[in-house]
């Protein structure tokens, strides 16, 4: 098999799985929302074989970062879309002194995720629950990357690499 079809067979596998374990865990415990777990789940995964563990711990600990800024805004009670502009801002510093930067896409994911609640008496209820299905989905994508490139042993060729012609490579 090609590289290229080969890391995008492997990718595919790793997003359906994602999807699958996502479905049944938020179908068995009702606080856990599906799209929630699932997105930070598909952001924590990566086509690359070749630094997927460290990609996938980085892009973990930016879902906290922003998981964690969107409930400190919380605190705050701004009104939308303040609370996303504060939220991005407290989020992107957050990472830049972390040196996550090249989790800054998650961690703006998280944020929003957590920020997205219903109005009503308790912005807490759906907060928390978003809060679980961050860390849930986080937790989702690192074993997926575990599973698929530590205990099957499975070498990707970087995606980028990958995508290339034999005439690129060699020019």
């Amino acid at each position: 098999m090609n590289p290229r079809l080969k890391s995008l067979t492997i990718y595919i596998f790793k997003n359906v799985t994602g999807v699958a374990l996502s479905f049944i865990i938020s179908y068995f415990v009702s606080w856990i929302d599906f799209a929630w777990c699932l997105i930070s789940t598909v952001l924590v995964l990566s086509p690359d074989g070749n630094d997927a563990m460290p990609l996938a711990l980085t892009r973990i600990k930016a879902n906290l970062v922003g998981a964690l800024a969107g409930a400190v805004i919380l605190l705050i009670q701004l009104p939308v879309p303040y609370n996303m502009a504060a939220g991005a801002v407290l989020s992107l510093i957050a990472c830049d002194l972390l040196k996550l930067n090249a989790g800054a896409k998650s961690t703006l994911a998280a944020m929003i995720i957590v920020l997205m609640h219903h109005e009503g008496p308790h912005i807490w209820d759906s907060a928390v629950g978003r809060i679980s299905s961050v860390i849930l989905g986080c937790l989702l994508g690192l074993v997926i990357t575990y599973i698929f490139h530590s205990i099957f042993k499975i070498k990707t060729p970087v995606w980028k690499e990958a995508s290339k012609t034999s005439d690129e490579k060699e020019g």
